[in-house]
């Protein structure tokens, strides 16, 4: 079984609500989930939500401060160990929990999981992973925040995780992976996206080459590496697209009486198509590299994509996906030995 996962009670634009939403459909289907956070406020909220006893699978584990979204992560994070961020991840320090689930504050889960965690030896970034529900199949696209500035060993380092990860989690046989940019010829770019390029064709890896971003929606690779700066921007860019796509569709479908019944006809191919494109199926992106099983939601999710990330982390769980990239990139190292920081100095 998948073990404890940890999920942050206090991050997320509608938390609490959202996220105890998101712990009791998870725990009602058996996961063991333990809520972090101010115990009075999601014992509130518990009670709002099903006035009879909860679950078994479900407990709560105090934290009484919380890291807004606001916050700076590199000085906040470090020095608050009474926020549900640092709590939750030392219960996967020590053991307790087997992953952590936030969709908080990014930059403080990425500082202290660097932190608390440390890195598997053999990567310098982790890297942060968004699943692209393409109709044809799910695209990683990675690192879309973590790392605004790599080099290019770090872009090749992504690749592996990416592989690693697609593979275990997403059951792909042999994944393939491109490297964003702007043309497909192998000296288009900057020279790091060459230098990538070379690294990554020379890596053993299924590389496809360079992927323009129009590629991405036509599954061209099954992972796309990039920096975290030009990742998150197609990230948003894409989310989006979506949502004006499906508003105008909607307000065309309810624009006349003709339309109207033209709607209700396509309205179950429409449905299934939002489905299948709908970030929430997958919950949340994991951040690949660090010497634990880490997944950073999106801070607008609702209970439905807070059930699905803890699933999907209970997934990587399953799949023993902290081991399986351990031994696809090098061997785990402490976080005092890869960070240079250790708890007692953070």
């Amino acid at each position: 079984m998948s073990g404890v996962i940890a999920i942050d009670g206090m991050g997320g634009d509608d938390a609490p609500a959202a996220i105890v939403a998101g712990a009791l459909e998870a725990a009602r289907e058996g996961i063991e989930v333990a809520l972090v956070g101010d115990q009075a406020i999601l014992e509130r909220e518990l009670i709002i939500l099903d006035p009879a006893k909860p679950p078994s699978t479900l407990r709560i584990v105090h934290a009484s401060d919380a890291i807004e979204m606001g916050d700076h992560a590199a000085l906040e994070a470090r020095t608050r160990r009474d926020s549900s961020i640092y709590i939750g991840l030392q219960l996967v320090r020590r053991g307790e929990a087997q992953a952590f689930v936030s969709l908080g504050n990014t930059g403080a889960v990425y500082a202290l999981s660097l932190v608390l965690l440390g890195r598997i030896k053999g990567i310098e970034r982790p890297a942060l992973g968004a699943v692209f529900p393409i109709p044809s199949g799910p695209v990683l696209v990675l690192d879309v925040g973590a790392n605004a500035e790599v080099r290019p060993n770090h872009l090749e380092q992504f690749a592996r995780l990416g592989v690693a990860y697609m593979r275990e989690v997403m059951g792909v046989r042999d994944p393939s992976v491109g490297l964003l940019n702007i043309g497909e010829e192998p000296t288009k770019g900057t020279p790091d996206t060459i230098a990538a390029n070379e690294l990554i064709a020379a890596s053993g890896l299924r590389f496809v080459g360079n992927v323009e971003g129009r590629q991405i929606f036509e599954h061209a690779a099954d992972v796309v590496v990039a920096d975290g700066f030009t990742g998150n921007v197609v990230l948003k860019t894409t989310e989006g697209v979506v949502d004006i796509t499906f508003s105008e569709i909607r307000k065309a479908a309810n624009s006349t009486l003709r339309a109207k019944l033209g709607g209700m006809l396509l309205r179950p191919a429409l449905r299934g198509m939002a489905q299948k494109m709908d970030y929430r199926q997958y919950g949340a992106a994991p951040l690949l590299g660090v010497d634990g099983v880490v997944f950073i939601g999106h801070g607008r999710s609702d209970g439905h994509a807070v059930a699905n990330a803890i699933r999907t982390a209970a997934v990587a769980v399953d799949r023993r996906l902290r081991e399986v990239l351990t031994e696809s990139v090098g061997t785990p190292a402490s976080s005092a030995e890869q960070s240079g920081t250790t708890e007692a100095n953070a």
